[in-house]
């Protein structure tokens, strides 16, 4: 009975995240909107900004020194906020559509996509997600992603969720690990992506926790978890297997060392 009960609980946190999905997927959509009026604007303001500049330059004669100055430093400010706000407002939008990507990709379908832009969107969303739901959550994170990466043929919906599930476990590894650990502790995480030997290969490593050699042994069981009730799902390692190994022909591995880390692997078969 209690295991029945388990997979009733499973099965309604799935059916809450499915929603969840749909209505991000609907929140992203209306916010693209006004974040392409907020960037548009902002270019024709650092356009109106170089017109008032040229004006200044045709009558500077007629300005006292010390106005022209402060005015090409106002002028200066101004451009540079434009910038910020530019990038900004573009980065907003670069998320929204990995969002609709996720949300809207047809199941199994491969698309080109751009690798390593999926993770490091990713890598970011895991770590904004665990800061708002633990306070004072905090780590430094490493990355290193090859340059040259071609587009590659994924399904991109599923290879971001896998990254986010690896993620989230590494983010809470390290922050579990906190609130034991002195003050000379300092969480990190390494991120690597790269291409070796004809795979996409990347690795997600913490210093957090470890596992012990009971953990690893039942790791990719379903429903098996060490997280809290409410936290866990014991659902996120089958998944991501699955993602890797069935759906893309990959491998996923880890090596883990209790008390002081694990690091996930998934190398995949390039596909051009």
């Amino acid at each position: 009975m209690t295991e029945i009960e388990q997979l009733q609980e499973q099965l309604r946190k799935q059916e809450k995240l499915a929603s969840l999905g749909m209505l991000s997927a609907g929140i992203a959509h209306e916010i693209q909107n006004p974040l392409n009026f907020v960037i548009n604007f902002s270019k024709m303001s650092s356009s109106l900004i170089d017109d008032l500049s040229a004006i200044v330059d045709d009558n500077k004669d007629k300005l006292p020194e010390a106005d022209r100055e402060d005015l090409a430093d106002i002028m200066m400010g101004l451009k540079e906020n434009m910038k910020q706000i530019k990038d900004s407002g573009e980065r907003a939008v670069s998320i929204i559509r990995g969002i609709l990507l996720v949300s809207r990709g047809k199941e199994n379908e491969f698309v080109p996509s751009d690798v390593r832009n999926i993770v490091q969107e990713y890598v970011r969303l895991s770590y904004h997600a665990m800061r708002a739901n633990h306070q004072g959550f905090n780590v430094t994170i490493n990355e290193q992603y090859q340059e040259d990466l071609p587009m590659m043929m994924v399904i991109p919906q599923d290879l971001s969720r896998a990254v986010l599930n690896l993620m989230n476990n590494a983010c809470y590894a390290v922050w579990h690990k906190t609130q034991t650990a002195g003050d000379d502790y300092n969480p990190e995480l390494d991120i690597s992506v790269a291409a070796e030997n004809g795979n996409l290969i990347i690795s997600i490593a913490d210093n957090g926790e470890g596992m012990s050699e009971e953990v690893q042994q039942r790791l990719f069981e379903n429903f098996f978890t060490t997280k809290p009730i409410g936290l866990g799902t014991g659902l996120g390692m089958s998944i991501t297997r699955d993602i890797v190994e069935n759906k893309h022909g990959g491998k996923l591995t880890f090596t883990s060392t209790e008390g002081q880390g694990t690091t996930f692997t998934i190398s995949i078969p390039i596909k051009r």
